[in-house]
């Protein structure tokens, strides 16, 4: 039989999806009568005794940490210079050789903050959910260091040393992490087997999600449910592979690492004896928790005589974190400006010598508390885009079958220039809203800027979205820009809004980042 393909390869399948009947996806496949072709949709199938990305990403990030602290040890060494009682090279060497004693207990202590089995357990995990643990616990073992080396007499480092190797540790400590996890991610081990118990509604979304973010490294085998409901063309080949009843049976035979439970028409007496019973298999079970809509991260869970109650706060925000906010915006959009001034006039230069008409695009948005403004962008299309406009409607991806009219996107616009078509693939034309934030139209990190035309398609709780500036980046872009859908883009605003924190702030910027750096299909 040949190589199973996994679920990266079939994302380039999905480009032209087959029309499959609903009628071929009723009858759910049972774990002791699995088809070729079933067989072939399932995820690459590894040794008996092959790894698991557990054990893989563990060891990687353990021996980045080791390798960054060193690394930043001896470059605080080499900056500083020898110091401590006597400055002589014997102390000098003696706090090198203790230092290097001492990397096991450093990664006892990154353990202790729970930095190696994240990646595991969450899909979506990356080293910006780490930045804040590893500043943490490279701040108590430093301290601890220098407290124990002074006690003990053994070394003496200066505090100017520690401070250096202290910054140093916390950089080099997160960049090795992000070239861990890259290379962790070009394996085979990092790859997790995936089945989805319920293939409602909600099941079919999370399977649209995995799919369209091979970054997470989930390879979605396929579903499990007795009653499934028509499956959308947007979710490809993924079929029914059995019944939630023998979920228990299939985990061994096609080797899955991950079990989500997904609304299916399981009882609740079921569902939990579902749970407790793969909690005794060598599996993740991830629940879509009652209510999904509205929990965000901030939530959090407490007990009423151990009954588990999950919090919501309160969706207002304290004008300290609206100021807070603010200072954020002003300090990053002064800075980028700054900056990137060279660029900006390159850009500039580029436009006006590759077509005619202004460099700079004005469009209308909804922005804070209901107020319009015009947002800035570089120009990135002929003059007589508008014009055009309703030439190219039909071309609208969002009109395919499942999609939503309420957005406008073109994959590979005729409309758009040649300078235009890069700016686009790499997002540089969204620069001069720098200027929409120093003006306090915008934030850095918010909503997305809906036009006047799609903003009255929001209503209700919906409205929400506007409590908080409008941002150039955020979950919006982060998580698949327009490959979301609009409903789903207001639900994330409305999560963004009510969740804020300084925190995901700064760890959306940061993932932000790779995004801008990978290129994407100009729109």
């Amino acid at each position: 039989m040949r190589r199973p393909a996994t679920t990266l390869e079939r994302s380039s399948e999905r480009q032209s999806p087959t029309p499959i009947e609903p009628a071929q996806i009723e009858a759910p496949r049972t774990g002791s009568g699995l088809d070729d072709r079933t067989l072939e949709l399932i995820a690459q199938r590894r040794a008996p005794n092959s790894h698991r990305r557990g054990w893989l990403v563990r060891r990687a990030l353990a021996t980045a940490d080791a390798l960054g602290l060193l690394a930043a040890f001896a470059l605080a060494e080499a900056l500083v210079g020898p110091s401590g009682r006597g400055a002589d090279p014997v102390s000098a060497t003696a706090e090198i050789v203790l230092f290097a004693l001492t990397v096991p207990l450093w990664i006892l202590l990154l353990r202790a903050y729970g930095l190696y089995d994240r990646d595991e357990e969450r899909t979506d995990h990356t080293t910006a959910d780490d930045v804040f643990g590893v500043f943490n616990a490279v701040t108590v073992g430093a301290w601890a260091f220098y407290a124990g080396t002074w006690v003990t007499g053994l070394a003496g480092p200066t505090f100017v040393k520690l401070l250096t190797f202290w910054v140093a540790a916390v950089v080099l400590v997160s960049v090795g992490r992000v070239a861990a996890r890259a290379i962790c991610r070009r394996r085979q081990e990092y790859l997790q087997n995936t089945m989805v118990v319920g293939a409602g509604g909600v099941g079919q979304t999370i399977a649209r999600k995995l799919l369209q973010h091979p970054e997470y490294g989930v390879n979605l085998v396929g579903f499990a449910d007795a009653r499934p409901k028509e499956r959308r063309e947007e979710i490809g080949d993924v079929s029914i592979v059995g019944a939630p009843g023998e979920v228990a049976s299939l985990v061994e035979e096609l080797q899955l690492d991950r079990i989500i439970i997904a609304f299916s028409d399981l009882t609740i007496r079921q569902t939990l004896e579902l749970v407790r019973e793969l909690r005794e298999l060598d599996v993740q079970v991830d629940i879509v928790p009652r209510l999904f809509e509205i929990i965000g991260t901030n939530v959090s869970v407490h007990t009423v005589e151990g009954l588990p109650l999950v919090s919501v706060p309160r969706a207002k925000l304290s004008r300290s974190s609206l100021a807070i906010k603010r200072m954020l915006d002003v300090t990053l959009a002064a800075v980028g400006l700054v900056l990137l001034a060279p660029v900006l006039a390159g850009i500039a230069l580029a436009i006006r010598l590759d077509s005619s008409g202004p460099v700079l695009f004005r469009q209308v948005r909804m922005g804070h508390g209901g107020r319009v403004f015009r947002i800035l962008k570089f120009r990135t299309m002929s003059l007589d885009a508008d014009a055009r406009k309703q030439e190219i409607a039909h071309l609208n991806k969002h009109l395919r079958l499942g999609g939503d009219p309420r957005m406008f996107k073109v994959v590979d616009d005729p409309r758009v220039t040649r300078v235009g078509r890069f700016l686009r693939r790499y997002s540089l034309d969204e620069l001069p809203q720098l200027v929409n934030v120093l003006r306090g139209e915008m934030s850095i990190v918010g909503p997305r800027p809906l036009i006047l035309e799609e903003d009255q398609c929001v209503d209700g709780w919906g409205r929400k979205r506007l409590d908080l500036k409008p941002g150039i980046t955020g979950l919006w872009q982060v998580l698949g820009r327009d490959g979301i859908p609009f409903e789903e883009m207001v639900e994330l605003d409305y999560r963004y809004v009510t969740a804020w924190s300084l925190l995901n702030d700064l760890k959306l910027i940061a993932l932000t980042i790779p995004v801008l750096l990978r290129s994407r299909p100009s729109h």
